[in-house]
């Protein structure tokens, strides 16, 4: 018996759940329809893309070099393909001023998606944006979801530790990560990224500041997940970390057929063809 398909509005609020539960939500940020498939069939409750991942699967670098055009294509393939919420990563918004936002907004919820990341780098000057212009964004952001009745559930993305040059001292960065996030909440995201915070304290500080989820990079020298966990984290995403796990394992098999080795690699592959026709034809 096929499952019942759930509502955009009912993924939206399914994604908002999921971020409030006592249970770590981790994604590892897919890139194509078949990765979205995947982790469905696996038993994930959510999907995400990372940009980086759509990006270089696609031919381009990262940073909206990709056509939103393409991206708008990729996405609805992939909520389309599946029963579960998706959240996209969309960067800036690939917009430069607040009409084009507003349209690009429209566009992304006609996908099928239902929550996306934003961040508050400025693509054009690779700076910070202000906390003002940023707000101004979000709330943007929440007004359309709510016009449409898909309420996006926002991830804001703060690069702060990205830019990390920008500030003083390590005291000075955590203060204004911790002021963008709680700006970002009043301005209506439900949940804040401080990409690239890895260590333990500042990430506990963080999330006991903001009040709010908080979602955590997987990279080297995080805490464990159960300490995520227990400091109070509500999302780990891996980024591109995916695709690179999966190019990994493709190079280190071709580097051996260019050898003439590996064979019983191929022949001992447990993902056999019924495998992957289950995963697109279910």
């Amino acid at each position: 018996m096929a499952a019942h398909k759930i509502s955009q509005s009912e993924k939206a609020k399914k994604l908002y759940e999921l971020h409030h539960s006592d249970k770590l939500l981790i994604l590892p940020n897919i890139w194509d329809v078949v990765g979205a498939k995947l982790l469905e069939d696996i038993g994930y409750t959510a999907i995400a893309t990372a940009s980086a991942s759509v990006a270089y699967s696609n031919g381009y670098n990262d940073g909206e070099n990709i056509s939103f055009t393409e991206v708008l294509h990729i996405l609805k393939r992939i909520a389309n393909s599946v029963n579960v919420p998706v959240t996209a990563d969309i960067e800036s918004g690939y917009a430069i001023n607040e009409t084009e936002l507003q349209k690009n907004i429209h566009q992304l919820i006609e996908t099928g998606i239902v929550g996306i990341n934003i961040e508050d780098t400025d693509k054009q000057t690779q700076t910070l944006l202000s906390i003002e212009v940023q707000c101004k964004k979000i709330e943007l952001i929440k007004k359309v979801s709510l016009e449409t009745n898909v309420p996006l559930f926002i991830n804001a993305r703060t690069d702060t530790f990205i830019h990390e040059k920008t500030f003083a001292s390590s005291q000075q960065q955590l203060e204004e990560t911790i002021q963008r996030g709680k700006a970002y909440k009043a301005a209506g995201a439900g949940c804040f990224y401080p990409i690239l915070v890895h260590d333990q304290q500042q990430i506990q500080t963080i999330v006991e500041a903001v009040s709010m989820p908080v979602n955590i990079l997987m990279m080297q020298g995080i805490p464990e997940l159960n300490v995520l966990q227990q400091i109070g984290v509500a999302r780990v995403s891996l980024g591109p970390g995916f695709l690179k796990y999966a190019v990994k394992a493709m190079k280190d098999l071709a580097i051996k057929l260019h050898q003439h080795q590996g064979i019983e690699e191929i022949s001992g592959n447990d993902i056999t063809s019924d495998y992957l026709k289950h995963l697109v034809l279910n």
